[in-house]
């Protein structure tokens, strides 16, 4: 058995299971105001992919003193339109490569802390927010107008409230002069180790 496909048995419940891996409502398309809120609310915190994003996020603002709130609010902003995009039809190659990518990414600038300047992990952010709003849109296509408007109202709501809380815990925990702390890196590398599971799920299979 290769290495994938151990690491794809280790995770089955997470990356298989519509109720678990995607949203409250079990894989089906929300039809009622409040079946779209709780899709919004319940999608990114139960896709372990999307969730640890969102933590790797908050790990990797907590340490800018300035500009800290900035990156969450150009990640949502990534994400919904990310989301517009999949909505009009407009697709994403490899969307799933590069969801679990992303994290990846944002999960190692949190472990080696890299000199990078804000603007430039501004638009990182941005552009991993949308990839990740394109994949979460998936489960509300067909939807009507204001089903989709109360699952993007949730999907904003949560995601802030995820990314914003990750950062007040680091500063309220450690420091902020003191930088990436190792338990705020241990935490970093142990997201970017779920997208890289994740990653290697995604890839196309060989013989």
């Amino acid at each position: 058995m290769t290495l994938r496909n151990r690491l794809t048995l280790a995770f089955t419940a997470l990356l298989c299971s519509p109720a678990l891996a995607h949203h409250p409502m079990g894989g089906s398309t929300p039809s009622t105001l409040t079946e779209g809120l709780l899709s919004g609310l319940g999608h990114p915190i139960l896709g372990l992919d999307h969730l640890a994003a969102l933590v790797a996020v908050g790990l990797v603002a907590s340490r800018y003193a300035s500009g800290a709130l900035l990156l969450p609010v150009l990640w949502i902003a990534g994400m919904g339109l990310g989301a517009f995009a999949h909505m009009n039809s407009i697709d994403l190659p490899a969307g799933e490569m590069l969801v679990a990518g992303s994290l990846v990414l944002i999960g190692a600038i949190g472990v080696l802390k890299p000199s990078l300047p804000l603007p430039a992990l501004a638009a990182l952010f941005a552009a991993a927010g949308f990839a990740h709003g394109h994949a979460l849109a998936e489960s509300i296509i067909g939807a009507d107008t204001a089903v989709v408007g109360a699952y993007l109202i949730g999907l904003v709501a949560i995601q802030a409230a995820v990314t914003v809380g990750t950062i007040l815990l680091v500063r309220r925990l450690f420091s902020p002069e003191s930088g990436l702390t190792l338990p705020v890196r241990a935490a970093a590398a142990a997201m970017g180790c779920i997208g890289l599971v994740f990653l290697i799920a995604a890839l196309p299979a060989t013989a």
